[in-house]
Order: structure tokens, then sequence, then C-alpha cells
């Protein structure tokens, strides 16, 4: 809470502006049902923006059928929808990606609340209008009032139909909102005239959901809500921009509360006025230093006062301050509030002389809110006294050192006066009393003040020795520092009171750092919850418990200590928490029979979990000072909770894309690398009806191995994703792989010459034959895809510091610098990879996968001699077989 003279731009209000930066604009047009013109309207404006020169395309409209809608279609550019299969049946969506390709303008969407088909990026309609607002894009789309969150139960109340598609309400803070409204009685002549649904629908719907007294309810609702969010878009404005003033355009309605009995009745009073101006309300509670002194009854009456007023839909919220009067002029200048709704209690004149009126200074000093003062009902009609502050008279030890400073000093003041012949001594005794006002408080610097009046007047005032007082000059010096030690008391007070709010700020942003820079490395959801549930505990000295949904409810996910044991009515206590999003439990004014108060985590429109929390005295586990703090940590630890939930979505979704992208990449492989083969074959086939040749025969034949060598590698790479590798492990000689490998590569490297420098006397290794002839393959094969025509290709062997290498190196245009790793990639297209030239792309990243099953390396380079590239397969010391006795155990 700011100061009320505080007209900076908040810096809250300046964040949320700087997010909308680069962001589309966002309109939406509400109705208070079907048929009201929301489409129409929709694209009538879209037009407007058209024939300004803007860009603007239609995303989804549904016209159900209606003549005039279809009409204004004409002449926009429509985006086609896309196929999704769903049961046997085809149903077309807006097609998200194309929209974004395409980056119009603005784009109009249709049915905000609609729910996509399953499969789709997002389940939900508004979530693809987020992203398309997100890459910048102006959105037009339309929505009924019952399709928000927060109004679906009040609907139903009504209508007796329950909507299962909603929006969030922030979507609606988010938008600039244009209400299309008729009067019912014109919405009912429409549909009676079938201008919303076919004749045999519109009967049915006007015997139900379009009665008059629906219609009108769920008109006020849809003005209603739409003032509220311009109401607030408006706040969030000026709060940017600085600017002073209430800013009445609505009413709201703040109500003062205390742990005074009878402040339950100032809620009830606040309820009511609410209601009948439909505003908005806070009960707020403005922390002072007298808080401190609190019992057990104050505290607890408080937090009756402050569950009483969530249960009756108000937002609470408690704010430290000096003074009641200061604290509640910062608040209201901060809410922007037009009414205030405080109570007086009966004070004697005596205390309302002394510490004057507080409802007559709020009436003074906040001219721009109108006042409800309410008499506090007192309890058998006695007059309220305010609890005693502890240590109010002061402590003994202050004053022994006061006493102590107070003769010192005289005994200081007798000397000088004797020696010096000093006139007027009276100034020292100002020392102990500002030192005893300053360490110890008003009353023990009241005591210093006269018992140093004393002390002066019985030492060094004639007639001395007495307490007599002959010059009046004397009284005045005694009264000055009686005053002194008034005055220094009630600052220090003051600077003490700021001290110790600012000391509690601290300790609050401290304890709110510490549990969020604890929370921020944490990946795991065990040592997430456990990490919440720890530092919660510690902080508020309770017993804590993580309660997370599971596919049968709620289940235990961490707890500060041992398992606890949650009987039925805990467990329900917190279902029902998770379900309604709002607290319960003990302290909560639901289910309050439990001994666990369990409060949900929530973040954005999703409940992630509940915590609970209970006392080890079965006491109430907080109070209501301690509820702003427990708020704040239950938010951050509900953000990341939210944050290891998105973590997780994003790695599905992109083994969903990269199982899109392989089955693309697939279709498009089979497409090509079977289809040419094929044609071969098919064409050798034909030219045997006139007769069979050698090249005919050898072309059936290399096709057909290329075929097979390519459906082998799709086996290979099926068997390297699925763990079914069984390994053969036996000594190899190399010259006899590379061989092999050599012949059966010929056809592979026609045009090539092949040099084989793999020296006879290289070691045997430990490796699978199979596995290994197959790198080999994929190996010889790549280069001779990809080298220059006529160019030799290298196979070298060599043996060092423990290292045995085998490469194959070509002369062409060799690897993208910085780039050779991701040739191993499955179906990657790069220069110089197997898929530059006709390849399948899985030829090295089959080479890499058999190569580290066998526990070796393979590498991609470029060759430092010349242009080409270099793919060695690495063999480690622990591979290479030293002796022939070792080869033959194998």
């Amino acid at each position: 809470m700011r100061p009320e003279d505080d007209t900076r731009p908040d810096p809250e209000a300046l964040l949320r502006q700087a997010t909308q930066e680069g962001r589309g604009r966002f309109k939406i047009f509400l109705g208070a049902a079907p048929g009201v013109g929301k489409t129409y309207e929709m694209l009538t404006d879209g037009a407007a923006r058209r024939r300004d020169g803007a860009d603007v395309v239609i995303g989804v409209v549904e016209t159900h059928g209606r003549v005039e809608t279809e009409a204004l279609m004409r002449g926009y550019e429509v985006i086609p929808r896309r196929s999704a299969p769903y049961e046997g049946h085809i149903l077309h969506e807006m097609d998200l990606d194309a929209i974004l390709e395409r980056a119009p303008r603005l784009v109009l969407v249709d049915e905000l609340a609609h729910t996509n088909a399953p499969g789709s990026r997002h389940p939900k309609r508004y979530q693809d209008v987020e992203e398309l607002l997100a890459a910048g894009i102006d959105v037009y789309s339309t929505l009924n009032i019952q399709h928000i969150e927060s109004l679906n139960d009040i609907v139903a109340s009504f209508t007796h139909v329950r909507v299962r598609e909603t929006v969030p309400d922030n979507i609606l803070d988010m938008a600039d909102i244009e209400v299309v409204d008729i009067p019912p009685d014109e919405l009912i002549e429409r549909l009676r005239a079938g201008k919303v649904y076919l004749p045999r629908e519109a009967t049915r719907a006007l015997s139900h959901f379009f009665s008059k007294s629906n219609l009108s309810a769920l008109r006020e609702l849809a003005l209603r809500r739409a003032a509220q969010a311009v109401d607030a878009q408006m706040l969030d404005h000026i709060r940017g921009l600085g600017v002073g003033g209430t800013w009445a355009g609505s009413d709201r309605i703040v109500v003062a509360v205390s742990e005074l009995p009878g402040a339950d009745g100032l809620v009830r009073a606040a309820k009511r006025i609410a209601d009948a101006l439909h505003a908005p309300w806070t009960a707020v509670y403005i922390e002072t230093p007298r808080a401190q002194t609190f019992g057990e009854a104050e505290h607890r009456r408080l937090a009756s006062v402050m569950t009483l007023a969530t249960q009756l839909g108000a937002v609470v919220a408690t704010a430290p301050a000096s003074s009641v009067v200061a604290g509640l002029k910062a608040f209201l200048a901060d809410a922007r509030a037009t009414q205030l709704i405080v109570g007086k209690s009966r004070r004697s004149r005596l205390f309302e002389f002394r510490h004057g009126s507080v409802v007559d200074r709020l009436v003074r000093e906040t001219p721009g809110v109108a006042m409800h003062v309410l008499p506090l009902q007192t309890l058998s009609g006695r007059r309220m006294r305010l609890p005693v502050l502890k240590g109010t008279w002061g402590s003994r030890s202050g004053y022994i050192w006061t006493t102590m400073m107070i003769t010192g000093i005289t005994a200081i003041a007798s000397t000088l006066f004797h020696i010096l012949n000093l006139g007027n001594v009276a100034l020292l005794y100002l020392l102990p009393v500002m030192a005893a006002a300053t360490l110890f408080g008003l009353r023990t610097g009241i005591f210093a003040g006269i018992a140093s009046s004393l002390a002066y007047n019985f030492v060094f005032l004639p007639p001395t020795g007495t307490l007599t007082v002959n010059n009046p000059e004397n009284v005045i010096s005694m009264l000055v520092l009686l005053g002194v030690a008034f005055v220094t008391s009630q600052l220090t007070a003051r600077v003490r009171a700021q001290a110790d709010m600012a000391a509690a700020s601290a300790r609050t942003n401290a304890a709110l750092a510490g549990f969020l820079r604890r929370l921020t490395p944490l990946n795991d959801p065990l040592d997430l919850g456990r990490a919440i549930c720890e530092d919660v505990a510690r902080l508020f000295d309770l017993r804590t418990v993580l309660l997370m949904p599971d596919g049968s409810g709620l289940s235990f996910q961490a707890a500060s200590g041992p398992k606890y044991d949650l009987e039925t009515m805990e467990l329900a206590a917190a279902q029902w928490a998770f379900d309604t999003g709002a607290p319960a439990g003990r302290s909560s004014g639901t289910l309050t029979a439990s001994d666990w108060y369990f409060h949900p985590l929530r973040a954005g429109d999703k409940t992630q979990g509940v915590l609970g929390l209970a006392s080890e005295d079965g006491g109430d586990p907080l109070r209501p000072d301690q509820l702003p703090l427990l708020t704040s940590l239950v938010d951050q630890a509900a953000l990341a909770l939210e944050r290891l939930r998105l973590e997780e979505e994003m790695r599905d979704v992109d083994v969903v894309r990269t199982r899109d992208r392989l089955r693309a990449a697939l279709l498009s492989s089979v497409s090509h690398d079977l289809r040419t083969p094929l044609t071969a074959v098919m064409a050798a086939a034909a030219e045997l009806h006139h007769g069979v040749t050698p090249d005919l025969i050898s072309t059936i034949e290399s096709e057909a191995a290329r075929l097979n060598r390519f459906v082998a590698n799709l086996l290979d790479m099926a068997r390297v994703e699925a763990g079914a590798l069984n390994l053969k492990v036996e000594a190899v000689d190399l010259a006899d792989a590379v061989a092999g490998a050599a012949h059966d590569a010929r056809r592979a490297l026609e045009g090539h010459a092949l040099d084989l420098r793999v020296p006879p006397d290289l070691p045997f290794v430990r490796v699978d034959q199979q596995l290994l002839h197959h790198c080999l393959l994929n190996l010889l094969d790549n280069a001779g895809r990809y080298a220059d025509p006529g160019t030799p290709i290298i196979i070298a062997g060599t043996h060092s510091y423990g290292m045995l290498k085998l490469s194959v190196l070509d002369e062409g245009p060799g690897l993208p610098p910085g780039r050779e790793a991701e040739v191993f990639e499955t179906f990657r297209r790069m220069e110089g990879s197997d898929r530059a030239v006709g390849g399948t792309g899985l030829g090295l990243a089959i080479v890499k996968a058999f190569s580290e099953a066998m526990g070796m390396s393979v590498e991609a380079s470029n060759r430092p001699d010349m242009s080409g590239a270099c793919f060695s397969l690495c063999f480690p010391s622990t591979l290479i077989v030293r002796d022939a006795a070792q080869g033959a155990d194998l």
C-alpha cells in the first residue's frame, strides 16, 4: 500500500501495461444471449476496419444459416478450416497455424468459449486467441454472458441450464468490451421469426431459456459485468499515469474492521450497501503497533470478522500503518474508494480530548469519500476499553537507570555551580530527560522530568534544601523539563512504531525472497512439495500437508513431518477447497469442525493443489495479521507448481512435435526413397517381356538391394527407439570388417575409388559384428552419395594413446562449420548429411545409435587437408583386445 499523497505511477500497473507491448488488441462483442447480433456487429466492425485499409481475415465465423450474417461475410478472406477426425466423424476447426503464417492485422474469431476437437494444440478456443494476441495479431471475438466462469452458477440458478463451455474472467479484463444489446421483447420476436433458431428449436427455446424473465436477468448481468471490466481497466490506466482522485465512474466500497465487538455488524451493513449499489467492496483491517498487545480473544474476534467478510463476498486486506487514520487514508487513495463504512464506539469525552476522534479526522481529511458512520454495538451497554500496551509503565531497570542519571547530573551540576559559578544549570537536566524518554518511553520520560524538576528545585533553587519555589521563572524551567519529556517520548514512540513496521515488512519480504529462492531451482514435484511444507511450517510454527489431485481425488504429496492421518472431515474440507478454489476447514467458515485449515493453490484459472495447516495445540492455525504473508507464500507456491506443470506439458508438446516431424519426414522419405527403386524395378520387369539381359538383372538386383537397405534402416531405427537391441559381442578383426563392408557397398560406391588404409596389425575389438557392419555400410553409403564424382573415398584406421579410430573420408563440400553434430539427428536435412542427396536421413542416426549401444562413439568433422567430410568410429581402450588369449575367451 502506497502513501495516500503518492502520485507516482503504480509500478504494477506500468508492468501490466508493458506486458501488452507488442501484443495484439483484443475486442469482445458481449451479449446477453444468442441472437442479439454479436456476430453481425463483429463482421460490421471488421468491414469498417477493412475499408480503412486494414488486413482483415475471418478465422472462424458461425453463421447458423442466418442470411444476413452470410451476406456480411462476402468480400472477406476466409482462412480454410482444418479437418480433425474424431470418433468416426470429421470436425472442422479454426486453423491456428494457417492464421499465424498468414499474419493478418485483424482476425475475426467467433464463439470464444468453443471447445476444440481432441488432439488440437489447445483445448479451448480462447487459448488459441491468446496465442494470436501474443503473435501481435488483433482479434475480434464474440461471447455470451453465461459462458463467463464466475457467473456460471448464477446463470444456472435461474435458467436451470448449466453451460459447460466457459472462459476465465481474466479474459474479459484483458479485452475491450462492446455490449451488443437489444430489449428482451425484440429478441423474442427475432426468435419467433426464425432469425435465431429453426422453428422447432425456437419453440422449445421460448418455453425454456428464452423467457422474458431470463433474458432480463441475463441482460442485467451482461451490462453489470461489462461495467466492472471497464472500471477495472480505467483504474489500472490512471494508476499507471499516477493520477489522483477517486474517479467515481462506479461505486467502490471499503469497510474498516477491527478487533472490537460489533465489527461484524459493520461487515453485514457493508454487504447490504454493496448489494444495493451492485458495487465491489473490500473489508480492510489497519494493523497498528497496538495489534502487538492483542490477546487470544482479540485475535479470534478479528479472524471471525475477516472470515465473515470473505463468506459474504468481500475482498479482505490487511494494511500496516502507524495509525488508523493514516492507514485508512492511504488505502482509500490506493483503492480509489468512493464510500467508507466505519464504526464509532462509545468513548468518554476525556478520551476523545486526549486522543481525538478517528471518525472526525476521517471526515475532515477524506473529502472525496462518502462516509457511513455506524454505532458499534457494545456488550451489555458497557463502554469499551482499549487494551493497555504491554510495558506502558516502563520497566524497573528503566526507572533505576533514570534515577542514576539524574543523581549523576545533580552531582555534576552542583560541582560546576560552585566551581564555575554556573548560573542556570537547569539545561543539564534536559540530558537525563531526553535519554529516559528516548530509551524507556513516555512514562519513564515523565518520571525523569518530574524527578529532574524536584532535584533542581531541592538542590539549586532558593531556599535550597526545600521544595518551595519563590521565583516564577523557576516554575517555567520545571514545566519546560516536563514538556521536553512528553514531546521527546511521543516522537520516540512514533519513530519506534515506524521502525517496527519497517522491520516487520523487511521480515515479510525476506521470508518471501527466501521461500522463492528455495523453490526456484527445484524441478522435482516431490522435492518442491517438501520444500513448500517445510518452509511454511517453519515460518508459522504449524503442521503442514500438501495434497495434489490424482485420478480418484486428492492424495498426499508432501508433509512437514511424518505422514499425518486426515479424517473424513479433513478430506472433505480439502476436497471442497480444491473444487471451489476457496479456503475451507478451521477458521474459514466452511466445514469448521475440521482441525485443519485448507488453502487452495491457484495459478491463473486452475487449482494446482491444496495446502493444509494445523496448530500443534488444536487452536486456530493463523492470526489475521499472518494471512497476507500466507497468501503471498501460497501464490508463490502455486506459481512454482504451475511452472512444473507447464514444463511437463512443454516436454509432452516437444515429444508430440518431434513425433509429428518424424512422421512427416518418414512419409517424405517413403514417398521418395521407395518410389525411386520401385520405379526402376517395375521398368526393368516390363523390359523382361522383350527378353532378359544382364543389365536388367543387375538393375533389379541393385534396386531391390537398395529397397532392402532402406527397409532395414527403418527396422533398425525402430529397434533402437524401442530399446530392443540384443548385442552379440565378440572379437572382431577390423581389417576383415572393413573389407566385408567395402564389398557390400560396392554398388553405392560406383564411380569412386576406395582407398583402404587399415593396417593389418590393428588389434581386435570387442563389438557386435553385425552392428559394426551396419555402421560401416551407412558411412560408406553416405560418402558415396555426397563425394564429388570421380573422387576417391578413404577408410583409414589409427591406433594411438589407447584410442582406436576407424575413419571414412570423402572429397566434397564438407559440413557446415559448428553444426557437425547435427548430421546424426534423425531425418535431419542439412548440407553434407545423407538427406541432402536422395537419402532417408536415417543412416547416420543409426550409426550413432549403434555405436553408443556398443560403447563406442562417432565423430563428424571437416577434413583438415582439403574440402570434404570425415566420419570416425572411436573405440575406447575398454573395447580393445590386448592379447590373443583375451580374444579367445570371448
